[in-house]
């Protein structure tokens, strides 16, 4: 029985808050026990590491939750924008525990400290990771349905968040040969895998806010220039704007119809223009189409 896109999205959701809870909670375990008991750098930047990619992920199920709320009279084009504040306050926290990660990385490496029961941290440690890969890996399939890149980020951050998962493993069983170094080191190569993602989450968010449209968002406005002009009775297609609001992309087009075309032919034209711009791009929620009349005497 085939999914419509309200029960892939309703999963998606789940997925997300699981996805939250587990990273959190297996996060706070690692910190405790790399804390109190093992005393392991590597075991608590992983356990820094889970908790902030379980607030993306946290930041994704509010997304698709909350933040799709219908425009009112305050918010006329929605409260998705929410989505991309919550993630520059969530990527400003987690360059505060990178710098956290850093300097306890460097007080192991000027002065180390043995790994107490580093197979005990080991298990842990695989443990989230096998939940994070195998999360990650739910996500991408479920973005290719669904189609938001808001989604993606997060099966692609869950996936690094295994991998780091899979590096303290190996920084604890090297650590209980002796090579102590391997704990900072890790350390280092954790705290600077969030400073790469949260730069790039940062980079993202602020794009959003001030409308900017480049990659995907510049293929998109090729597009629909094209699917317009396909349409029959357009005669050109002159502008289109487009931004990207959370996860989906609002746009503006005008198009060029001869003068004496009658409105219920104009509501035909528009309609099936935002028909198969809608099918195409799938993340497109909203085309205000403008008219200006084409006379074959100017011309």
């Amino acid at each position: 029985m085939a999914l419509t896109k309200e029960s892939v999205v309703n999963r998606t959701e789940t997925i997300a808050l699981v996805t939250t809870v587990s990273l959190v909670s297996l996060g706070i375990i690692q910190i405790i026990l790399g804390e109190t008991i093992s005393r392991s750098v590597s075991l608590i930047a992983n356990g820094f590491d889970c908790i902030g990619d379980g607030f993306v992920s946290g930041i994704v199920w509010g997304g698709l939750r909350f933040f799709k709320k219908p425009a009112d009279q305050r918010f006329h084009f929605g409260y998705y924008k929410l989505e991309n504040l919550a993630s520059i306050a969530a990527t400003i926290v987690m360059f505060l525990l990178a710098g956290y990660i850093i300097f306890r990385s460097y007080n192991q490496l000027v002065n180390p400290e043995d790994v107490q029961l580093p197979f005990i941290g080991a298990v842990v440690a695989f443990i989230a990771g096998l939940i994070a890969i195998s999360l990650g890996a739910y996500k991408i399939i479920k973005c290719k349905t669904l189609g938001m890149s808001s989604v993606k980020l997060d099966a692609f951050n869950t996936i690094k968040d295994g991998t780091t998962s899979f590096l303290t493993v190996v920084a604890l069983l090297l650590s209980s040969y002796g090579y102590t170094i391997a704990d900072s080191i890790i350390g280092f190569i954790i705290a600077g895998l969030i400073v790469t993602i949260g730069f790039a989450a940062i980079k993202e968010a602020g794009y959003m806010l001030i409308d900017a449209c480049d990659g995907d968002c510049l293929m998109y406005g090729v597009l629909i220039k094209t699917y317009a002009e396909r349409v029959k009775g357009v005669q050109s297609a002159q502008v289109v704007r487009l931004r990207r609001t959370g996860p989906v992309i609002q746009g503006e087009l005008e198009i060029m119809v001869p003068g004496e075309m009658t409105v219920s032919e104009l509501n035909q034209i528009q309609l099936e223009i935002i028909r198969i711009s809608t099918e195409k791009i799938s993340e497109l929620e909203r085309l205000t189409i403008t008219v200006v009349p084409f006379e074959k005497e100017e011309r």
